[in-house]
């Protein structure tokens, strides 16, 4: 099974329920399209849908859906690429965003608008998991 090999350290650090998506999506996709960056682009397609990274790992979220625009895309609009949010999921409500950063500890958080929030919380996850790394 590829996944395991491949599977990344922050859905080592998730619940079993991501690492299963990710892994059941993950060895569909080599089987359709080949090891590489494309299989870890759908399995992290799919993760988004019902999960979202905190810090340094994924956790459920309380909806299913699209965690940012470029989620949302289908078709041949969706494979010409483009900005996601990196797992944070955009689409959540202000009030979540700001329960997010507030775990993250992230500086300034009550002047920030929800985008500034969303960037604000990619970085923070992007720090947390340098850090579990190293």
């Amino acid at each position: 099974m590829p996944a395991k090999k491949e599977m990344p350290s922050t859905i080592e650090r998730s619940p079993r329920k991501a690492q299963r998506t990710w892994s059941k999506v993950h060895d569909a996709a080599v089987e359709q399209y080949g090891e590489g960056e494309r299989a870890h682009r759908t399995a992290f397609d799919a993760l988004k849908h019902s999960f979202e990274k905190v810090g340094d790992h994924w956790e459920q979220k309380a909806e299913k859906g699209p965690s940012d625009s470029q989620a949302a895309k289908s078709g041949p609009a969706a494979r010409r690429g483009g900005r996601t949010a990196g797992g944070v999921d955009a689409n959540a409500s202000k009030k979540h965003l700001m329960d997010v950063a507030r775990r993250l500890d992230v500086p300034g958080r009550s002047r920030m608008d929800k985008d500034e929030l969303v960037e604000a919380i990619e970085r923070a996850n992007d720090r947390e998991t340098r850090r579990s790394r190293g």
